[in-house]
C-alpha cells in the first residue's frame, strides 16, 4: 500500500511539476515533509545503506552512461578538482568550526559532518538543464555529482574512525589523500574491467529484455567487489558507466540500446523521486530527536545557517580560483598550439623534400631505395599520429573558446552546488557512538533541506540575472557540412554504394524493395529531429567516377537481381560504415556532442526500422 502510495504521488508529481514550474525533487521534498509531519504519522526511519549502497550506484551509472566521454574528458581537470581537493577544504574547515562552536564535538568528528555536506545534489542539473545554460556548465555540474559523492563517503569512514579511536592524528591529510587515492584507484581498475567485459556481454545479447536486466545488474557487479577490497563501489558504478557510454554504440545492437535506455529512464525517475519522497518523511523524527538537547532547534539552526555559509564561501572562492587557473591553462594550450602547427608545417616541408631525394642522393649515402622506403613510411606514420593529435587538441580549443566559463558561468555553478538528499542519507551513517550526533543529523537537515528550497527555487532567477552562456540548440552551417561530408565518405567504399552504381535508386524504390534505400542513399539532415523522416541532399559523387551511370532495369528486373533481404543487409552494412565513421569523429572531437548524438540517434532509427521489419517479414 504504501509503494502504491508513493508512485502515485510520483506520477501526481511529474504532472504538477511544469504547471507550477517548480522542480519535482522540491516538489516531493514538501510533500514528504508534509506527510512526515502529520499527527498520525509518527517518526519513520529508512535504512540509510539501502540509499547508499542500493540506489546510488544504479543512479549514478546511468547518469554516466548519458555522459558523453568526450566532453567528460575535456572537463575532467574541473570535475576532479570539484571532486577531491573541495570536499577536503570544505570538510575540515566545517570540522575546525563546528568544534570552536560546540566544544563537545571533538575535530574527527566535526570532519564527519563536513565530508557528509560535502556532496552536491543532482536535483541542480536538472534545473540548469531547464533554464537552458549551456553544455559545459551542465557537464561540470554532472561530472562533480558523479564524484563527490565517493570521496565524501572515503573521507566520511576516515573521520569515524579517527573518532571512535579518538586519535586527532588519524586525520593527517597525506594519509587521508593515500586512502582515497587508493579507494579511486581500486574502484576504477574494477569498474573499467566490468565496464568493458559488461559491454562484450552485452553484444552477445539479442533479446533486448535479456540485455536491459543485465544493464541493471552491471553497477552492482562493479560496486559490490569494490567495496569488498577496499574501493568506492559509487567510482566503480560511474566508471562502469563510462565505459558503457563509449562503448556501446559500437558493440551493442541500435534496438537493445533503445529499449533499455527506455527502461532505465523509468527506473532512474521512480529511485530519484524515492529519495527526496523519503528524505521528507525522516525530518520528522530527526527533528523530534534534536530537540532533546540543551538549546535545541534553535541553536541547530544557527550553526546549520554558519555552516551552510562557509561551505558556500568556501565554495565561491575555490571555483574563482579553479576558473582562474583553467583559462590560464586554456592560454597555454592555445600557444602549445601555435607552436605545434609550426613544428609540423617544417615536418611536412622536410617530408616533402625527402620525397624528392633522387636515386644519386640515396648512393651517396649508402642508402637503398627499401630503406629509404621504409624510413619514408615510418615518418608518414608519426606524421598522421602528431596531424590527428593536433586535430584533438584543435577540437577541444574550440570547444573552450565557444562554451567558455567566466564569472556568470562560476556564479552558476558556485549557487547550484547545493545539498540533499544523499547528505542526509550519509548523516545517518555516522556511529551512533558519535558525540550530540542528533544534533549532527538536525544541521545536515536543516542545511539540505534548506539548501534546497532557498538555491533550487532562486536558481532560476539567478541565471536570468547573470545571463551566462547558454546553449544555442542549434548546430552551425558548418558543422552540418562537415558531418554530411563524414557520413557521406563512409558510404562511398559500401556494397550499398556500389548497389546504387549499378541499378537506379529510384526504379529500387519504385519496386518496394525498401524504403530505407532512398534515406542512407542521402545524407542525414542534421535540423530534423532524429526521428523525423527528412532528407537531405543526394549523396554526391566522391570518388571522382562521374562518367558512370545506373543500369536501366525494370521492376521485375531489379526484384529478381536484389531480394528485400539482400537490400536490408546492404542497408545494415552501410549504416554500420557510418555508425563507425562518426564515433571516430566522436573520439577525435571533431564535432559537438549534440550533433554527434543526432546524427547517432537517427541511424538508430533506421536500423530498428530494418530490423524490425526483417522480423515481420518472417
Amino acid at each position: 500500500m504504501i509503494a502504491l502510495l508513493g508512485m502515485l504521488i510520483i506520477v501526481a508529481t511529474q504532472f504538477l511539476a511544469p504547471k507550477v514550474g517548480v522542480a519535482s525533487p522540491l516538489i516531493l521534498l514538501a510533500v514528504g515533509l508534509g506527510i512526515g509531519f502529520l499527527p498520525q504519522v509518527g517518526a519513520i526511519e529508512v535504512e540509510p545503506h539501502l540509499i547508499l549502497e542500493i540506489i546510488l550506484p544504479p543512479l549514478l551509472f546511468s547518469a554516466a552512461v548519458r555522459m558523453p566521454t568526450m566532453d567528460f574528458r575535456r572537463e575532467m581537470n574541473a570535475v576532479a578538482m570539484l571532486a577531491i581537493p573541495l570536499v577536503f577544504i570544505s570538510a575540515f574547515a566545517v570540522g575546525f568550526v563546528i568544534n570552536w562552536m560546540v566544544p563537545a564535538i571533538s575535530l574527527p568528528w566535526g570532519v564527519a559532518l563536513g565530508a557528509v555536506l560535502s556532496p552536491t545534489d543532482a536535483v541542480a542539473v536538472s534545473i540548469a538543464k531547464r533554464s537552458g545554460v549551456s553544455h559545459r556548465i551542465i557537464t561540470v555540474l554532472e561530472g562533480e555529482g558523479l564524484f563527490n559523492d565517493a570521496t565524501s563517503l572515503v573521507l566520511l569512514s576516515a573521520a569515524m574512525n579517527a573518532g571512535l579511536a579518538a586519535d586527532n592524528n588519524a586525520l593527517n591529510p597525506g594519509m587521508l589523500i593515500g586512502r582515497v587515492a587508493l579507494a579511486l584507484g581500486i574502484a576504477a581498475v574494477i569498474g573499467w574491467v566490468v565496464g568493458e567485459v559488461g559491454v562484450r556481454v552485452r553484444a552477445l545479447l539479442k533479446e533486448p529484455s535479456t540485455d536491459t536486466v543485465f544493464s541493471f545488474a552491471m553497477p552492482f557487479i562493479a560496486s559490490l567487489p569494490a567495496e569488498h577490497l577496499g574501493g568506492s563501489g559509487l567510482v566503480a558504478a560511474v566508471v562502469a558507466g563510462l565505459v558503457v557510454s563509449r562503448r556501446r554504440a559500437a558493440l551493442i545492437s541500435a534496438n537493445n540500446r533503445r529499449f533499455s535506455q527506455q527502461n532505465w529512464e523509468t527506473m532512474t525517475l521512480v529511485l530519484e523521486s524515492a529519495i527526496f519522497l523519503t528524505m521528507g518523511l525522516q525530518a520528522f523524527g530527526i527533528v523530534e530527536e534534536a530537540s532533546e538537547f540543551v538549546g535545541g532547534l534553535g541553536f541547530a539552526a544557527i550553526v546549520a545557517v554558519t555552516l551552510g555559509t562557509l561551505i558556500m564561501v568556501i565554495r565561491a572562492l575555490f571555483i574563482a580560483l579553479m576558473l582562474a587557473w583553467l583559462d590560464h591553462r586554456r592560454s597555454h594550450r592555445k600557444r602549445h598550439y601555435d607552436a605545434e602547427a609550426e613544428r609540423l608545417e617544417a615536418f611536412e616541408h622536410r617530408m616533402a623534400q625527402a620525397c624528392a631525394v633522387d636515386s644519386d642522393v640515396l648512393a651517396s649515402r649508402n642508402l637503398s631505395e627499401e630503406q629509404w622506403l621504409k624510413t619514408m613510411n615510418l615518418w608518414r606514420r608519426r606524421l598522421r599520429i602528431r596531424e590527428r593529435q593536433h586535430a584533438v587538441r584543435r577540437s577541444d580549443i574550440d570547444y573552450f573558446e565557444n562554451e567558455p566559463l567566466g564569472p556568470r558561468e562560476g556564479s552558476v555553478i558556485v549557487w547550484a552546488g547545493m545539498r540533499g538528499a544523499i547528505t542526509l542519507a550519509a548523516a545517518q551513517t555516522i556511529s551512533t557512538h558519535a558525540p550530540m550526533r542528533a544534533l549532527l543529523l538536525m544541521i545536515a537537515l536543516f542545511i539540505a533541506a534548506g539548501a534546497l528550497i532557498i538555491q533550487g527555487l532562486t536558481l532560476p532567477a539567478l541565471i536570468r540575472v547573470v545571463k551566462p552562456h547558454m546553449a544555442s540548440g542549434d548546430i552551425s552551417e558548418e558543422e552540418r557540412e562537415e558531418l554530411r561530408q563524414v557520413m557521406s565518405s563512409a558510404l562511398v567504399d559500401t556494397a550499398l554504394a556500389q548497389a546504387i552504381k549499378e541499378v537506379d535508386a529510384q526504379t529500387l524504390l519504385s519496386a518496394g524493395v525498401s524504403r530505407t534505400l532512398s534515406r542512407l542513399g542521402n545524407v542525414v539532415d542534421l535540423q530534423s529531429s532524429p526521428s523525423s523522416g527528412a532528407v537531405s541532399e543526394p549523396l554526391p559523387d566522391t570518388d571522382g567516377d562521374n562518367e558512370a551511370t545506373p543500369v536501366e532495369m525494370s521492376e521485375e528486373e531489379v526484384e529478381r537481381s536484389f531480394t528485400r533481404d539482400q537490400i536490408r543487409e546492404l542497408a545494415l552494412e552501410a549504416i554500420h560504415a557510418q555508425r563507425a565513421a562518426l564515433l571516430q569523429a566522436r573520439d577525435e572531437g571533431i564535432f559537438s556532442s549534440a550533433a554527434l548524438e543526432g546524427a547517432l540517434a537517427r541511424l538508430d532509427n533506421e536500423e530498428i526500422l530494418l530490423v524490425s521489419g526483417q522480423s515481420n517479414s518472417h
